[in-house]
């Protein structure tokens, strides 16, 4: 049974700092991180401009935001795969390949949903 003197807020702080490190991690550690980072930084300001109301700011930044989110999920598999699959085997590699494919599709998406603000 959980706890319960303790507060929510040192819970809620402490993830925080496991989430920051998971962050830096990525950007350490992942080359595709940091592109995207990259991109996100860059677009961020593009999206303020080429954006007409709330609704496509958070769109746009989302979307990116969600590319972002994809990738960290992609290195965790990668790492855990890498972490306990010292061999070449054949589900260590569709495990990868299936995380690169979810990456894929999020930059699709992204694009597609780019393309379709920005010639509305």
């Amino acid at each position: 049974m959980a706890n319960k003197n303790v507060s929510i807020i040192p819970r809620q702080l402490k993830a925080f700092g496991y989430s920051w490190q998971g962050i830096k991690a990525a950007y350490a550690g992942e080359q595709a991180f940091r592109e995207e980072a990259f991109v996100l930084l860059v677009a961020i300001p593009l999206a303020f401009w080429l954006g007409d109301n709330a609704l496509e700011y958070v769109l746009l930044i989302g979307s990116l935001l969600w590319v972002m989110t994809v990738e960290l999920l992609n290195s965790a598999i990668e790492a855990v795969v890498d972490r306990f699959g010292g061999e070449i085997h054949e589900l260590s590699g569709k495990a990868k390949d299936m995380g690169s494919a979810a990456v894929l599709l999020a930059i699709i998406c992204t694009i597609a949903l780019w393309l379709v603000i920005l010639f509305n």
